[in-house]
């Protein structure tokens, strides 16, 4: 089973890439991560709209048409670990690929929540882009940890 964390933006600050690449090495055997970012939609005369309907386009674009996706919206589930856990126990029952998609500054186009199969909410808090996929890629670790009885989850 492959997962990818979509995002939207920009190039992070080291410290970003540097915990979301520790993280993702740590993953178990048969669960691989990787991070694909697409750009930012033009902000500007044409507004807001447009730029995330250009967003929604480019993740839309790079999940596929067989992959499950799970929006990051904060209006989606609270998942705790143990939840977590459980849901990546089923997805990989389910065989298919995972994408796990990030807006940009203005949230995710209405279609990429229309095609999210599942929407998960990391914190009511709102989170700076680079601290959200550095939550997303540890959240994911310590669930795998978890079901392989890893002592990491205590």
């Amino acid at each position: 089973m492959r997962l990818r964390l979509i995002a939207v933006g920009p190039r992070q600050p080291r410290w970003v890439e540097e915990a979301f690449a520790d993280y993702a090495r740590r993953f178990p055997r048969g669960l691989r991560l990787e991070l694909v970012t697409v750009p930012l939609g033009r902000r500007g005369k044409s507004g807001v709209a447009r730029a995330v309907a250009e967003e929604g386009a480019a993740l839309l674009s790079a999940v596929g048409d067989r992959a499950r996706v799970v929006a990051l919206d904060r209006r989606g589930e609270l998942w705790d670990t143990e939840t977590l856990a459980a849901r990546l126990a089923q997805w990989r029952q389910g065989g298919q690929d995972l994408c796990f998609l990030i807006g940009g500054p203005d949230g995710l186009a209405p279609q990429c929540l229309a095609r999210a199969d599942e929407s998960w909410s990391l914190s009511p808090l709102t989170l700076p882009h680079g601290l959200a996929r550095v939550v997303v890629v540890e959240s994911l670790y310590r669930a795998a940890a978890l079901l392989e009885g890893h002592p990491y989850h205590r």
